[in-house]
C-alpha cells in the first residue's frame, strides 16, 4: 500500500467533483481550438491557450518554437528541488482532424458525454492534468515539481518533440501518460511501431506483343508481400501489415513501377534490429528487378518493466481508496511514452479520459468518470513513489 497522501483520498474525490463544471469548461475552449498535427499556426494557437492557463496556475511557463510543427509547451509546477527528480506528465494537443470538422462534429455535452474532435485523444486528459495540479496548490501541498509537457505533433510520431520528451524524461523520477484508458485500465504495456517502404523497379513491356521482355514490379511487390506478412508471429507481439500497395500504368502494359507501405508493431525491444535486418535482407525473385528498401523502427516499445509495475501498483491502490478498480492493459498502439520507458523511467499510461471513439467520428468522453479519475491523478502527484 502506498504511503498516504498530503491530501485524504476522499478530500480530493469531493474536489475533483466541485472542480468538474471548469473542467469541462476548459476541455471544450481546448477541443474549440481545433489543432491538426501539420497546421502550425491552429497549434500554436492551441498551445498559447494551454499556456495561458497554465501560467494562471503560477507554472514558470516555456514555449518551444518549432519551425516544421506547432511549438511545444514545458510547464512546471511546484518547488524545484536538487534532491528530488521532478515528475513527468506527458500529453499531446494535435489531433487527427482537419480544420472545420467542428462543423459536422460539433463539441457538446449529451448523454452523460463531452464529444468533439480531440475529446477523448486528448483534450480531456489535458484539462484534468490542469484541474489535479490546481487543487493540490491550492490546498498548498504541491511540494514537488511536476513537469507538464504538450506537444504538437504526436499523431504524426513526433519526430521533432522526441529529442525534448527524451530530455525531460531522462532527468525524471517516473513519467504519467495522459492518453484514453484502455476502457477501465491504465495502460502498463505498449506495443513498438515501424514503418517500411518497398520499391521496386521492372521493365515495362507491351503485355501482348511484347510479354516476355517485360519484368513486372507489381508481380515482385507481390511476392514480397507474401513474404513479410509471412513474418507476423515469429516473435510473440510482432505483426506486419502491408497496408498500402500500388503499381502499373496500364492493363496492357508490364509495370515498371510498384510500391508497398509496411506497417509493422514489435512487443520487444530486441525485435527492432531483428526485424530491420529481415527487411534489408530482401531481394528480387526476377534478377531484372531492382529492389529499394527504406524505413525504421520509429517509436520503440513500452515494455512491462518492475518500475512501471510499482506504478500501477500504487495508482490501483489510491483508485480502491477512490471507489474505483483501475486494471492494467496492454495495446498495439504506440505514445510518447513509450520514448520515455525505452529510457528506463517508469512509466504509466492511460491514465487520461474514459470514453470511446478515438478517431472515430463518434468520439467522446464519459463524464462520470473526469472526476475520479481526476482525484486519482491529484493523488499520484501527492504522494511519493
Amino acid at each position: 500500500m502506498p504511503s498516504e497522501p498530503a491530501i485524504p483520498l476522499r478530500v480530493l474525490l469531493a474536489g475533483a467533483r466541485g472542480k468538474q463544471p471548469s473542467l469541462l469548461d476548459l476541455a471544450r475552449r481546448l477541443i474549440l481550438a481545433e489543432s491538426p498535427s501539420g497546421e502550425k499556426s491552429a497549434l500554436d494557437a492551441c498551445v498559447a491557450l494551454a499556456a495561458t492557463h497554465a501560467a494562471a496556475l503560477g507554472a514558470r511557463v516555456r514555449l518551444h518554437r518549432q519551425r516544421a510543427s506547432g511549438n511545444t509547451l514545458e510547464a512546471r509546477f511546484g518547488p524545484r528541488s536538487r534532491s528530488a527528480a521532478p515528475v513527468l506528465l506527458l500529453g499531446h494537443l494535435d489531433t487527427v482532424w482537419p480544420l472545420g470538422t467542428l462543423t459536422a462534429m460539433p463539441c457538446r455535452v449529451a448523454n452523460g458525454r463531452l464529444f468533439g474532435p480531440g475529446a477523448l485523444d486528448m483534450k480531456a486528459g489535458v484539462a484534468m492534468a490542469f484541474t489535479a495540479l490546481e487543487m493540490l496548490a491550492e490546498a498548498g501541498v504541491l511540494d514537488r515539481e511536476i513537469v507538464l509537457f504538450l506537444n504538437t505533433d504526436e499523431e504524426i510520431g513526433s519526430p521533432a518533440s522526441r529529442p525534448l520528451i527524451e530530455r525531460l524524461a531522462a532527468s525524471s523520477s517516473a513519467v504519467y501518460v495522459l492518453e484514453p484508458g484502455q476502457g477501465l485500465a491504465c495502460k502498463t504495456a505498449r506495443k513498438g511501431t515501424g514503418r517500411w517502404r518497398i520499391q521496386v523497379r521492372g521493365v515495362a513491356a507491351h503485355a501482348g506483343v511484347d510479354f516476355a521482355a517485360g519484368a513486372s514490379a507489381l508481380r515482385e511487390v507481390a511476392r514480397i508481400i507474401e513474404t513479410v506478412s509471412g513474418w507476423t508471429g515469429l516473435r510473440p507481439g510482432l505483426t506486419i501489415n502491408v497496408g498500402l500497395a500500388g503499381g502499373g500504368s496500364r492493363p496492357n502494359v508490364v509495370p515498371a513501377e510498384a510500391w508497398a507501405e509496411v506497417d509493422v508493431r514489435i512487443a520487444r525491444a530486441s525485435d527492432g534490429p531483428r526485424i530491420a535486418r529481415k527487411f534489408a535482407a530482401l531481394r528480387p525473385a526476377d534478377p531484372r528487378c531492382t529492389l529499394t528498401v527504406t524505413g525504421a523502427i520509429e517509436r520503440p516499445p513500452m515494455e512491462r518493466t518492475r518500475g512501471t509495475v510499482r506504478l500501477y501498483r500504487r495508482a490501483r491502490a489510491l483508485a480502491s481508496g477512490l471507489g474505483f478498480t483501475l486494471d492494467e492493459a496492454s495495446t498495439g498502439g504506440a505514445s510518447d511514452g513509450n520514448f520515455a520507458s525505452a529510457l528506463g523511467i517508469p512509466t504509466l499510461d492511460g491514465l487520461g479520459a474514459v470514453g470511446e471513439g478515438a478517431h472515430a467520428a463518434h468520439e467522446s468522453v464519459e463524464i462520470d468518470h473526469l472526476a475520479p479519475r481526476t482525484a486519482l491523478l491529484a493523488a499520484l502527484f501527492a504522494t511519493r513513489e
